[in-house]
């Protein structure tokens, strides 16, 4: 039984709308590790304190809920939706994607899947050993995450693999970003140049953000 077009076009506003949440989270993420570029001893204190501080507050509790909801919907909505679009192209004796399309956009599939294998990685390192884990507390007693963090980003592989991940990311948000503004409707011909021009400078802030602070990490305290 084929799908009916209105479960085609509600995947199609869920992953979007999921996408676009994720998105806003990034830059909120982005911003809170940016204190990880600060003097150690200070940068130590701050990142901590944040963190505690995101840990016990309710209301950033139930967005951490929304968050692992979008996460997992978006995962599952960009799995059926890909099964739904091979099914359908192989209804055609022929495409010609290479030629109208970016890489990326064809490769959504394999750099989801990195991103989601280092999700995997980052929750189990940073997230569990934070809620589950026994962790030192530094001066205020706040649990040191910056000394997980500062110890992770010690491992030269673990850096490549971070990079990698932040890559694959900056490539998945450069097509998901357009695609979601489609979806939503809101790709305007008035406003192609802005959302195209806005789209790829945030896919550019995003993972070369990201990428700094691994790489700053390894340098300056290996």
């Amino acid at each position: 039984m084929k799908p009916k077009p209105f479960s085609t076009l509600f995947r199609k506003y869920l992953m979007a709308l999921t996408g676009l949440f994720l998105c806003f989270f990034l830059v909120i993420h982005l911003l809170g590790n940016l204190q990880l570029f600060l003097p150690a001893e200070m940068a130590r204190n701050s990142f901590n304190w944040y963190s505690h501080l995101l840990s016990g507050n309710i209301f950033i509790k139930i967005i951490s809920y929304v968050l692992y909801a979008a996460i997992v919907i978006h995962c599952v909505d960009a799995l059926l939706i890909t099964v739904f679009n091979r099914k359908k192209a192989g209804n055609y004796a022929y495409d010609k994607r290479a030629v109208a399309s970016k890489w990326y956009s064809r490769n959504m599939g394999i750099l989801g899947t990195i991103i989601l294998v280092f999700l995997v990685f980052h929750f189990k390192d940073f997230w569990y050993q934070y809620k589950f884990g026994t962790m030192p507390v530094d001066d205020a007693g706040n649990k040191d995450l910056y000394e997980i963090v500062i110890k992770a980003f010690q491992n030269i592989w673990y850096v490549l693999f971070y990079v990698l991940a932040m890559f694959a990311l900056g490539y998945h948000l450069l097509h998901g970003f357009y695609s979601a503004a489609r979806s939503l409707g809101i790709y305007h011909p008035r406003y192609v140049a802005f959302i195209r021009i806005f789209g790829i400078w945030y896919s550019y802030i995003i993972t070369l953000g990201f990428v700094a602070i691994p790489l700053y990490i390894y340098f300056i305290h290996y």
